[in-house]
Parts: structure tokens; sequence; C-alpha cells
């Protein structure tokens, strides 16, 4: 009876609420847990951020140090690590809630691209994040080297985290843009001759990001960041093409199959 009174299974407003608390409550309780892992594991990451500032130290003889300004500070910087800590071990999760909350509103065929999406993106997501981590330690290094000698550079050590995180999640956030481009071109937002004659803009574009990402300033360590992207924009570009000949020849398929339909009249059939 419930599937008679509403065949097109629409959701009235009180209960597209429920859904979205019950997806915000999972992906809380996921970023929780996440969390609690990295208050356990805060003595080995905190070791592993000042791991560059420590190494520079003892190899070019720079007088840095991380300080913690107040009696508080130290305690507000374990919760902070945990949290990031915590939001990148849940971003499968939370990123599958995001897909369940939406998904009820989209057509079957989109559904698939967009799970594709949520597949593709966590790891490209994470992928990003840690190339980001591997340049991390020459970024330290180029930004310390401005110490003027004799000099002592005190480090406030929420501003170092907060750096930290801004370095490794831009550069989550942009291994993604490629993936949301296919996803366009999937549900038939973009053409991928369209994303290969926008290659121009393109460039600029991963240029802005590329000097958002690395807040030195060393050129060499922006294009380090820019050669992924640009791969990975040319990729996607490449798969949005197979992908658009794939269904130009699905529909020609189907027309023919009509036109040979249309050639017999309900007589001969019979």
């Amino acid at each position: 009876m419930a599937k008679r009174r509403n065949p097109e299974k629409k959701m009235k407003l009180s209960g597209h609420l429920r859904e979205l608390r019950k997806r915000l409550f999972r992906s809380a309780y996921a970023i929780l847990a996440g969390t609690i892992i990295g208050w356990l594991v805060f003595d080995q990451v905190f070791q592993a951020l000042q791991a560059p500032v420590i190494a520079l130290s003892k190899e070019s003889g720079v007088n840095a140090t991380i300080n913690f300004g107040s009696v508080v500070s130290a305690f507000d910087l374990q919760v902070q690590i945990s949290f990031f800590v915590g939001l990148f071990l849940s971003s499968p999760i939370w990123l599958y809630q995001i897909w369940s909350f939406v998904a009820p509103a989209l057509q079957k065929k989109e559904k698939r691209y967009t799970l594709a999406f949520i597949m593709s993106s966590t790891p490209f997501f994470l992928g990003g994040a840690y190339f980001g981590w591997w340049m991390f330690p020459g970024f330290v290094k180029s930004l310390l080297s401005f110490t003027p000698e004799g000099s002592a550079n005190v480090i406030n050590a929420a501003e170092y985290v907060l750096f930290t995180v801004r370095v490794v999640f831009v550069f989550g956030l942009a291994f993604v843009l490629p993936v949301i481009l296919v996803l366009l071109n999937g549900v038939g937002v973009i053409t991928g001759k369209t994303i290969l004659k926008g290659w121009r803009l393109a460039l600029f574009i991963i240029a802005i990001i590329g000097a958002l990402a690395t807040p030195v300033s060393d050129p060499v360590s922006m294009f380090l960041m820019m050669i992924p992207l640009i791969a990975l924009y040319f990729v996607a570009a490449g798969i949005a093409i197979a992908n658009d000949k794939r269904k130009a020849l699905r529909n020609k398929n189907n027309l023919e199959g009509l036109s040979i339909a249309d050639e017999y009249t309900p007589d001969e059939i019979s």
C-alpha cells in the first residue's frame, strides 16, 4: 500500500531532515573513532611533524625549535592533531555518508557515477595528502633557510600544525579535481573535447593551486606540484573522450536498431 500511495518514493522534508541527521551522526561517530586513534598515536605523529625542524637544526646549524606559548597550548595542540588525524582516517566513511544522503535523489545511472566518484576520490585524496606530506620537509627547509645567522627561529606549535594541515589538505583536494571532471562528464554536464580544449585555463588554475599549496618562493617546488596535476588533468580528459565515444557508439547502435525495426510492417513481422 505504501508503494502505491508513493510510487515515486518521494520523501517529505521531515524525512530528509531525519536522514541528514542520521548521516551526520554516523560521520561524527567515525571522525570521533578516528580522533581517538589520533590521540593514541599523537606522540608518533608529532615526532614526524617536528622531524624536519630537528633535522635542519642538526644538519644546517639553524637555531629553530617548536615552542608552546601557554600552559594549555600543549593540550590544545594534541586535540587539534588528534582531530585532523581522525578526519583523514575516517574520510572513506564520511564521503560514503555524503553519497548515501544524495543518492536517493539521483537517477540509477547517476548513482553509479557518484559511487565511482566516492570509490576513486578517497584514494586520490589520501594519495595527494601523502604527496604533500612527502614534499613538506622541503618546504620547511626552504622557509627556515631565511633565518639570519646568529638568530633563533622560535616556531609557534599551533601555527606550525595549521601550516602542515594546510599543505597536506590542499594537496589532497587538488588531486580530487580530475576525478570531479570525470564525474561531470559521466553525468553529461561536460564533454571530453571541452575538457581538452580548456587546457590553457586548466594550466592557469593548476598554477594558482600550486602557488597556494607551496608556500615557498622556490619555483621547483611549485613545478613539482603542477606536474602530477597536469598529468591527471590530461588523463581525465582522455577518460572523458573515451567515455563520449562509447556513448556515441551506443546511441548509433540504438538508432540503427530502431531504423531496422521501422522497415518492417506489423503484417511482415507476423
